[in-house]
């Protein structure tokens, strides 16, 4: 069985646009985050060490350089790319800046296009702006942009610095322009519940998004909320409990929206808990098996529509 028979996979959906495979290759731009600079605050959300996701020969290396790296790594032929820039917040610097990291990612004739992952609090007109400007040239463009959870409550205590409606905002200037947003979500924070998991996709779908990112809450080396584990005061979920949670919003998704990841693993020298995180693909076989047996994307997306409408 395979996760593409039952979801609609970001790999499943290039692969039918462009003919061919496409593969994400990850990149360091070299950016911070206002969360961590003292723009807005310090220390960052409280789940965060971005060194448990990239690595750090990575963060030296010109974007070519790790382009290059990263294929070659990879070890594929006859296969073209998307270039990822992930760490911290890649809209987060003066636009002349950010310019020349996009078209130095896209002078590569087999990069067909950018992913650029943020925050919606950093994301400027003029960059929207420049990534539509890209897309128009026929490239493919995603702006992906960490939400996390859609309570404000949530979002509070994990430190992260803005609210639900900052995400809005920015994701409706975005679609103006026509980019594709991609909204990332963590199952497992603090306070939560499959409810709240439910409430967040509900109004992420009701504000318009055209792909998603599901992450088990991962705690790693070097975060606020490692004290808090260590301590004994917070629980993560076991691989059964995320399976379960990312099957139930898989099921309530649209089949039109694009599933950029299921889940996803840190850094093994990084992390903390839970234990199984150290290998994405046990979640994701465990979350195949089960769409398999219960109903694939979007069987319960009606039942999701009338949540929206019923403010549940």
């Amino acid at each position: 069985m395979q996760l593409d028979q039952y979801v609609n996979t970001l790999g499943r959906d290039l692969k039918t646009r462009f003919g061919s495979k496409i593969r994400k290759l990850t990149i360091d731009a070299n950016v911070t985050c206002p969360n961590r600079d003292g723009t807005i605050g310090r220390g960052g959300c409280t789940f965060c060490n971005v060194d448990s996701f990239v690595a750090a020969q990575q963060q030296h290396l010109s974007i070519a350089e790790q382009l290059t790296l990263r294929k070659q790594e990879l070890k594929h032929r006859n296969i073209r790319y998307l270039a990822y820039f992930q760490a911290y917040s890649n809209t987060y610097a003066e636009t002349a800046y950010l310019k020349r990291m996009y078209q130095q990612a896209l002078a590569s004739e087999d990069v067909v296009g950018i992913c650029v992952g943020t925050r919606p609090d950093c994301v400027s007109d003029e960059v929207i702006k420049m990534l539509a400007d890209y897309q128009r040239q026929g490239k493919e463009v995603w702006l992906e942009l960490g939400l996390q959870s859609a309570h404000d409550q949530t979002l509070k205590r994990i430190n992260r610095g803005h609210d639900f409606q900052c995400y809005q905002q920015t994701t409706a200037r975005a679609r103006e322009h026509n980019l594709k947003i991609c909204c990332h979500l963590i199952v497992g924070l603090p306070g939560e519940n499959q409810n709240d998991y439910r409430q967040t996709l509900s109004q992420v779908i009701a504000t318009g998004v055209d792909g998603l990112k599901l992450h088990p809450l991962h705690v790693v080396k070097g975060s606020a909320m490692a004290r808090t584990w260590r301590s004994g005061r917070l629980k993560t979920l076991t691989l059964p409990e995320y399976v379960n949670a990312a099957v139930d919003l898989i099921q309530r998704t649209p089949e039109h929206i694009v599933y950029h990841r299921v889940s996803a693993k840190a850094r093994s020298d990084s992390l903390l808990a839970p234990e199984w995180c150290d290998d994405k693909w046990s979640a994701i076989v465990e979350i195949t098996r089960k769409l398999a047996l219960s109903g694939r994307q979007g069987s319960k997306s009606m039942q999701n529509y009338e949540d929206v409408h019923e403010g549940k």
